[in-house]
């Protein structure tokens, strides 16, 4: 049976499609989503929180599905009937964290575990009128592209805020939800998505950002740094303008 997506506006829950092989697919899709990185079996497990041979068996299954094309020892990649199912999933999900957020006064840094009992249980029409409510929102609490109806989204150009080279004036895209002590530091120093901000300095991996050239620096460990994307607004550290003033 093809598990049907929200694309053909109907519910992703099908015989086949169970709870397992849709967070599966989700989770092979978000670690390729940015970069385009080839998953691995382990790379999966250690995400899921399993062991090897429990993925080996889902992927197996998946495959018979149709899911997934996995050959031993290769990296494991949706079939488009999979990525169709990976996003109707993302949509969900990015929708949820959203909504607690705007409308339930959830933290962002507490919104993933919420959002990933609800994503299963909700239907499609759910879905498509909580996408409406919220006036149909492209990006979710944590920068994440959020599909449309028909699935389809936008990623912006970016790049890891670790490998920004200082004295660039850089836009905050995305932050990874998988990493709390970003999204809380992020919050402490009230520093949202869409902030410009400068890199004043990167030392041993840790690297310094500012609101202006001259202002007072934020410490964000490598770690932290390496969760964060960024678009350059400008990179050769000449002070001339780029796009928007560099605040909120």
């Amino acid at each position: 049976m093809t598990p049907r997506t929200s694309a053909q506006g109907q519910s992703t829950r099908t015989d086949s499609a169970t709870t397992s092989v849709e967070d599966y697919a989700k989770t092979i899709y978000g670690l390729a989503e940015w970069d385009d990185t080839a998953v691995s079996a382990s790379a999966l497990a250690k995400t899921l929180g399993v062991s090897n041979p429990s993925v080996t068996l889902m992927v197996r299954k998946m495959a018979d599905l149709g899911l997934v094309d996995h050959q031993p020892y290769a990296p494991i990649r949706l079939t488009e009937q999979g990525r169709q199912l990976a996003l109707a999933m993302v949509r969900r999900h990015r929708l949820l964290e959203t909504w607690l957020v705007r409308e339930l006064g959830y933290g962002w840094d507490e919104v993933h575990d919420e959002a990933e009992r609800l994503e299963h249980a909700v239907s499609e029409t759910f879905v498509d009128r909580l996408d409406a409510r919220l006036g149909h929102p492209r990006v979710d609490p944590h920068g994440d592209p959020i599909p449309g109806p028909d699935l389809s989204m936008d990623h912006p150009d970016t790049e890891l805020l670790c490998r920004v080279p200082t004295s660039s004036a850089v836009r905050l895209e995305q932050v990874d939800d998988s990493v709390p002590d970003a999204l809380r530091v992020l919050a402490e120093q009230q520093v949202e998505i869409g902030a410009q901000v400068h890199v004043t300095a990167s030392e041993s991996g840790d690297v310094v950002v500012a609101r202006t050239d001259a202002g007072e620096g934020i410490r964000l460990a490598h770690e932290l740094a390496h969760a964060m994307r960024v678009s350059v607004v400008r990179s050769d550290g000449s002070g001339a303008s780029g796009p928007g003033d560099l605040e909120n």
